[in-house]
């Protein structure tokens, strides 16, 4: 019988649950797609870090027209085993985004996205996405937005038995990200408020949920900050 879990799960737990299971899109990943996208410089010839990077399903193929070095990064071993079995040519590893495994000011183009919500420590994961990025290089960072987790809305999803997790998620506002991101010595270049619009309303509509979508549109589900160190 399908159900839901009694309380919020941390990321390494809930994601270790949720990777066989991993991959189909939702209205929040549809924006930060969308986000990242907008964001995101040239990427050809570039080296590239992609900082939690669960199945590393996103990153870019290294080569021509694309970037130098391409290199992912997840906290949870079950989500990097299946991102080498769909892709054994994906650069992943395993690695906390509070400690990466890297020497300084190696990589040109670094994201983080819809991960730091995971992290009590906001100063923490700038510094060290700070401190693995060139001088003149970009951080991407995106989060669920603050505004939707005070509308209610959870960060949730459904294991292979059916059983619907929430994982916590620390509430970040955008002045905390940008005090945060200063202290790290990065500099916000720009940023967005990606919101509950005709752009995902197929999801609402594919789950029978456009009484819902009616009730969210306008809210924003995905912040997205850039900066340039």
């Amino acid at each position: 019988m399908m159900g839901t879990a009694a309380s919020p799960l941390p990321a390494r737990d809930g994601y270790r649950l949720w990777a066989p299971t991993y991959g189909e899109e939702n209205p929040t990943t549809a924006l930060d797609v969308a986000a990242t996208r907008k964001l995101t410089p040239s990427l050809t010839g570039v080296a590239m870090l992609d900082a939690g990077c669960g199945t590393g399903l996103r990153l870019p193929a290294a080569g021509v027209n694309g970037p130098r070095t391409a290199i992912g990064i997840d906290l949870v071993p079950a989500m990097v085993r299946r991102g080498k079995q769909s892709d054994p040519n994906r650069r992943l590893g395993v690695a906390d985004v509070m400690a990466l495994p890297f020497a300084s000011q190696l990589f040109d183009v670094v994201w983080c996205r819809l991960v730091v919500g995971y992290v009590a420590d906001l100063a923490g994961v700038y510094r060290e996405l700070s401190r693995v990025t060139r001088a003149g290089g970009c951080v991407i960072v995106t989060d669920f937005h603050p505004a939707a987790a005070r509308a209610g809305l959870l960060r949730s999803f459904r294991d292979a038995q059916g059983v619907v997790h929430v994982l916590e998620n620390h509430v970040h506002e955008r002045e905390a990200h940008e005090d945060a991101a200063a202290r790290g010595g990065l500099s916000l270049d720009a940023g967005l408020d990606e919101t509950v619009g005709p752009a995902v309303r197929s999801f609402y509509e594919a789950a029978g949920m456009l009484d819902r979508y009616e009730q969210q549109a306008g809210l924003p589900l995905v912040l997205a900050l850039r900066f340039t160190r």
